[in-house]
Parts: structure tokens; sequence; C-alpha cells
């Protein structure tokens, strides 16, 4: 068996890159298994994405009974601690160690925050919804450690993603980026989808005690994974724990962040496509079963779809991008490729075509990869070597907030428009089960526009892409790598 392996691996890597995705990102610095064993932190983030808004939103509605409304204030919780991830990022750009790390503290202060919410997450959600034994326990106690629970894995993804990011960018050269990029993200929507399919599985015959096991087992996952990821990964330079110059503040560093070329363009563009696309996010099911007719299966079923979406998008922006290509205009295309998708959303019921819903599902998949995939890239090129962290923590920050303000509003707008329709008499000869749809549908289409816009003059110019300069600080490395 290892011979066939031996066999199968030398084959695999004879036919170069193109069949072996991203294998020409790696350097001889950074060859390919350790820039995948460096990915794992993005398995950890996904899993953890998929085991909160998508499991356990179900597990705590339909099995435990848990109000809807007070299971959305918990989903919400981890984006309280959204906008932090520029100080995060600020913070790790500046930290000062004996040992002369950086990003390496901050990985692990993550993973000990994702590692202590999910232990006390499942026993938590038993209080919370008064089973077994905890049915005497006062409802406030439930309702307290559940949202400490949600509040420190939130947290601990946040920290975790964002140094891990940061760390990638310190590792690859400035031409690698793009594919990292891909790469980084591929890693994650392959292991959002895994994430589901296992859960799904292990709580297909739902008790409590099985419910323990699988956050827990998620607990130790996140561990081992990020454990693994960030050994030996980031270069050791005691020089940095001895500096006598102080570092700049937050507030210091973010004025000189500001003052780059069309920063805060960056960050519009970041927050106004991330709403376009993200307020489709919790609608696309329910507008297939309500107005559709389309089964529970089928619907599940287009989770995939958009995933597929998904990962085409990354790998065309990592095949453009790799070659030299401007990431605004991967962004703007990624935000314009919207534009037509959720116009076949929309098509779809009048015309009754289920295709175009599907197709539409997958275009917006493919956008929206395309257009995170630009702008993060674009935010990586931009950043000084000093403020790699700070610059994808304002990314994130920006992205992250984006993402929890849409999938509230697009709740809040569906059900106005719906109730407006039917209560004003000269709107109701417009009144049916697509309504609200259509409404969010338009408003999305009117913010992804809005994007294009305001897009096109760094497109036009070439304004604020320039390649980002090589990490030039010294490091003094003790082992390769030791972390």
């Amino acid at each position: 068996m290892a011979r066939i392996g031996r066999f199968i691996t030398r084959s695999w890597l004879s036919l170069g890159s193109r069949a072996l995705p991203f294998a020409d990102v790696a350097t001889p610095d950074l060859p390919l298994p350790r820039l995948l064993r460096l990915a794992l932190f993005q398995v950890s983030v996904g899993m953890t994405l998929v085991l909160l808004v998508g499991t356990l939103n179900r597990v705590m509605i339909v099995e435990l009974g848990v109000p809807t409304s007070l299971v959305a204030v918990m989903l919400a919780l981890p984006l309280v601690f959204a906008p932090f991830r520029a100080l995060i990022g600020h913070r790790s750009d500046t930290h000062r160690s004996e040992l002369g790390w950086r990003r390496v503290p901050f990985i692990w202060k993550g993973t000990l925050l994702q590692f202590g919410g999910f232990a006390i997450m499942p026993f938590a959600l038993l209080v919370l919804a008064g089973r077994g034994e905890a049915a005497s326990a006062p409802v406030w106690i439930g309702q307290l450690a559940a949202g400490l629970s949600f509040l420190l894995v939130g947290a601990g993804a946040h920290i975790v993603q964002t140094a891990g990011l940061a760390l990638a960018t310190d590792l690859t050269p400035s031409e690698s980026h793009p594919r990292v990029v891909g790469l980084m993200y591929t890693v994650l929507l392959i292991a959002m989808m895994v994430s589901a399919i296992v859960f799904g599985l292990a709580l297909s015959d739902f008790s409590p005690g099985r419910l323990v096991q699988v956050v827990q087992g998620a607990a130790i996952t996140a561990l081992v994974l990020n454990s693994v990821s960030m050994w030996k990964q980031e270069p050791r330079n005691p020089l940095r724990g001895r500096e006598l110059a102080p570092d700049p503040t937050f507030r210091e560093s973010w004025e000189q962040f500001s003052r780059g070329a069309h920063a805060r363009r960056h960050l519009w563009i970041v927050g106004m496509g991330t709403l376009g696309f993200g307020m489709a996010d919790v609608l696309l099911e329910p507008f297939g079963g309500q107005v559709l007719s389309l089964t529970v299966a089928a619907t599940t079923s287009l989770t995939a779809v958009f995933a597929l979406g998904g990962l085409f998008g990354f790998g065309w922006a990592s095949r453009v991008l790799g070659k030299g290509g401007d990431a605004n205009r991967v962004a703007l295309e990624g935000a314009a490729i919207g534009l037509p998708a959720f116009a076949l959303v929309m098509l779809a019921a009048p015309m009754g075509m289920i295709w175009l819903f599907v197709f539409g599902n997958f275009l917006i998949g493919f956008g929206g990869a395309a257009f995170g995939h630009g702008t993060l890239t674009a935010t990586m090129n931009r950043a000084p070597a000093e403020q790699a962290g700070l610059a994808l923590g304002a990314w994130g920050a920006v992205q992250a907030t984006a993402v929890g303000v849409a999938m509230a509003a697009s709740g809040v707008i569906r059900d106005l428009s719906t109730a407006a329709v039917e209560s004003i008499g000269f709107l109701q000869q417009w009144a049916g089960q697509s309504t609200g749809y259509v409404v969010v549908y338009w408003f999305e289409i009117l913010l992804l526009i809005t994007t294009v816009v305001i897009t096109l003059p760094l497109v036009r110019g070439r304004v604020g892409s320039e390649p980002t300069r090589p990490v030039t600080e010294p490091r003094i490395e003790v082992g390769a790598a030791d972390a």
C-alpha cells in the first residue's frame, strides 16, 4: 500500500500545478505540506461557523424548543466581537515577546477562547432549554451561560482567523498572496461543507448526551487543528522583545492606515458588496420552499450548489490574480456577476423555471467568492509589512459586521415589505408569497450597483492596487521556524 501511495503521489505531482491546485504557491522556504498545515486554522473556523449558524441553530429551535428570538440573539453575539478584529490585528503587528513571536500568541489565545466556549456550551444549552436535571435551574443561568459560550467561541474564531491570515501574509511573498487567499478560503469552504455533513450525521439520532459529545468533540478538534496549524510556522525574532522604541498606538496606526491611497473607499467597497451578497443568505432556501414549492431535501441541496459556485469563484479569481490581474477589477467583476444572479432568482418564480433559481444560486456563490477574494487580496497587497495585521483585521471587521447586519436586515425588510403590500390598498395588487423576497433582492441589486460604481475609479486608474512590499523585518531564526 505504501508503494501504491508513493506512486500515486509522484504521478499527481508530475502533472504539474494545473492538476494540483495551489501547488504553484509553494516556495522552497514554504513547501506545500507546510502551507496546507497552516491552513488548518481555517478548518477550525469553518467548523465553528457551521456548528453555530447551522447545526445548533436548528437544534436549539427544533429539538430543544428554545424561542427563535432568543436563538437569534445568541447567534448574533459572536458578531459583537467582529469590529475588534482591526484592534486584534494591530496588537499582533506590535506584540512583543521574549520568544520573538507576533502572531502565534494570538492564535493560541483565540484557540483557548474557542475551547472554553465549546466546553461549556452544551451544558449551558441544556440548562437554557430546561432539559433533564437542569429543569430546576433558574432560567437566567442558562441564558447567561449560553450567551457567554457563544461570545467566547465567536471571539476565539475571529482572533484565530485574523492572526492566522496575518501569519500567512508574513510567510509568503507578495506575488503569492492571491493564490494564498484562494487556498485559505477554499479550505474554509470545503471545511464548512464537510463539517455540515459530519454534524448532521452525528446528530441524526438526537439526545442530550449526543449533543454534549458532538460539541465537546468540536472543542478538542479545534484545539488540535489550531495547535498543529501554528506548530513551527512563525520564525522567532528575539530582538522584538528587546526593542526600546515604543510601538505606535492603535489610533496612530489607524490614522496612518487611513491616509493610505483610498483606504476608506476600500472598506466601503467591502461593506457594501458584502451587504449586497449577504442579505440573501437566510432567504434563498425559504424562497425555494415557500415560493417555488421545493422539498426540504431540494432546498438543502442549494447549499451544495452555492458552495460549488463559491469554489469555482475562488478558483477563477486565484487564476486571474495569479497571472498579475488587478484585485480591484476582480472584486468589481464579482459584484457585477451578482446582478444577473439575483435577476435569475427573481425570474424563477413568475416563469416557473426551477433551473433559473438553481443557476442563480450558483452565480451568487461564484460572484460572492470572487468579490471576497478580490477585496481581501487588494487589502493584502496594500498593507505595509508593519501593518498587515491591522489591514486584515479591518477587512475582517467590516466584512463580518456587514454579514451580521445583512442577516438581520434581510428578515426585517422582507417582513415589513410583505406587511406593507398587504395593508396598503393600491399596493395589494402586487401582494403574493414572493413579494417580500423580491423587495430584498432588489435591495441587494442596488447595493451591488453601488459597489460597482464606487469601485470603478480604482479600476480605471489602477490606484490602490500597488504590489505589496515584502516583509523586511529582520528575523533571527532558531531552528528554522520554532513555533
